[in-house]
């Protein structure tokens, strides 16, 4: 399991309010049980600090979960001793939004990367060249040094998740138009989609691709990628991650995640069967 802090105080805060709500207790209530303050509980739950390990374990057994009292116990020690990956940009603003750092930290920690993409390929696929045309072509005021910074995180994304001792399952379905479109060039998209049939060759990675020819489908609203948490996490849904051009919007509510995974699930039903696809993805590079 990833020893991100951003991601585990995330998912510990968030815990600790649905724990509590689905006790009926309140903030005083929870206050009360710990001899502490309704702020201190406001502050535990929205990430602001963690609770000491004895205020964690009183909590716990007050909200009826005694049994996950280890549990969290070792999230709270991963936490406060791990170190985020991507430490070394996070002094650049332009390569590493603020938004997009607790993105990183549940990608690194995931079990399951689940997407769907309309435009471009996924950026923890992308090639280096073909990562440099989509960020000219989104920000072309960009200084260069900004854009070889941006090239740099996401090479370095694709190593951290990808390449680690154990990768996550990922299952990406992209619309035909985001293979279709050139990026940068011929060659540029050539080599991105060559990439893209490697790395479905992996047993970890599958690809769909869903054709032109599948007329309207419920992913016309944009791209968003669902995050699974490992088993531990016992009966959590995960998050939904989804990105505007100004910020990142994460959807953690039970009833959200759901109908974006049922959204998901039409997709990939709709989708062509991996096989075929990556059949799709041969006969596009070769045309190029």
């Amino acid at each position: 399991m990833s020893t991100s802090p951003t991601a585990l105080k995330r998912w510990i805060a968030g815990e600790l309010a649905r724990l509590r709500e689905r006790n009926g207790a309140t903030r005083a209530d929870a206050a009360k049980a710990i001899r502490g303050s309704i702020q201190n509980i406001g502050h535990f739950e929205v990430g602001r600090r963690m609770p000491k390990a004895l205020e964690l374990e009183t909590l716990l057994r007050f909200y009826g979960v005694p049994d996950r009292v280890d549990f969290f116990l070792s999230l709270r020690d991963r936490a406060k001793k791990g170190t985020d990956w991507w430490v070394g940009f996070d002094a650049d603003d332009s390569a590493l939004p603020a938004y997009f750092k607790l993105f990183l930290g549940l990608e690194a920690m995931a079990s399951r990367i689940e997407s769907w993409d309309v435009q471009v390929i996924p950026g923890l696929f992308q090639t280096s060249e073909y990562a440099e045309a989509v960020i000219r072509g989104g920000e072309p005021e960009l200084p260069e040094a900004e854009v070889a910074r941006r090239i740099e995180l996401r090479m370095a994304r694709h190593r951290e998740v990808l390449e680690r001792e154990h990768p996550p399952s990922v299952w990406a379905v992209l619309d035909e138009a985001a293979l279709r479109r050139v990026v940068g060039s011929a060659e540029v998209m050539r080599a991105q989609l060559e990439l893209l049939l490697q790395l479905a060759q992996r047993p970890n990675v599958e690809v769909q691709v869903l054709p032109f020819g599948s007329g309207a489908h419920p992913g016309t609203e944009g791209a968003f990628t669902v995050l699974t948490y490992p088993p531990d996490f016992d009966g959590d849904l995960g998050m939904v991650y989804a990105e505007t051009r100004v910020r990142g919007i994460y959807y953690d509510e039970q009833e959200d995640v759901r109908k974006y995974r049922e959204t998901l699930t039409r997709l990939q039903v709709a989708a062509r069967k991996p096989r075929d696809s990556l059949e799709s993805i041969k006969r596009l590079a070769k045309d190029l």
